[in-house]
């Protein structure tokens, strides 16, 4: 069973989830590759799919958007997994008193879920640092509050959501299921 983990990130939280999730899978027996979605090629060689992208503004990142699209006839025929990358700070809810990860997106799932037929969804923590967002955005980064910076990413619940994958692709691969 090969596994391809690829994500989309703009300042490098999102590629971190990535590479954490792919040791995790890879602690679990699973050949893993972990790629950037510019760099994924040959999909027909993997038998499942993790994909992620950094949310900014509540949508995933262009190039994760057309890399799910461009392959979506090789994505719906195996297990998918998704994931996005995005609220930040330190505080669970919005100033509405709704959970940030069910109201951050991404806004397009419901075309993500189209087009890969995902088994789950997952919506993590990531970080920011104001200094490391390029160009016209970093400077509109410079004006979100200090207590808003940070690494907010919980390794733990990343580490269980990536076991139960390790899970259901070792099940999948012993009952010749998936």
């Amino acid at each position: 069973m090969k596994v391809l983990v690829a994500y989309a990130s703009k300042t490098g939280s999102t590629e971190g989830i990535a590479e954490f999730i792919g040791e995790k899978l890879r602690a679990h027996g699973i050949q893993v590759d972990i790629q950037g979605v510019d760099s994924a090629r040959d999909l027909a060689g993997y038998d499942a799919f993790v994909i992620g992208s950094a949310l900014y503004y509540g949508h995933w990142l262009k190039e994760a958007k057309r890399f799910v699209s461009q392959n979506r006839s090789i994505l719906t025929s195996r297990p998918v997994w998704i994931f996005s990358s995005g609220p930040t700070g330190p505080r669970a809810t919005d100033k509405k008193g709704r959970g940030l990860k069910e109201v951050s997106g991404p806004k397009e799932i419901e075309e993500l879920r189209r087009w890969a037929n995902p088994r789950d969804h997952r919506v993590f923590f990531g970080a920011f640092f104001a200094e490391r967002v390029k160009g016209a955005a970093g400077l509109f980064a410079r004006w979100v509050p200090k207590d808003e910076e940070g690494d907010f990413r919980d390794w733990s619940e990343i580490e269980g959501w990536t076991k139960g994958i390790a899970e259901t692709i070792r099940a999948g691969r012993a009952t010749g299921a998936l």
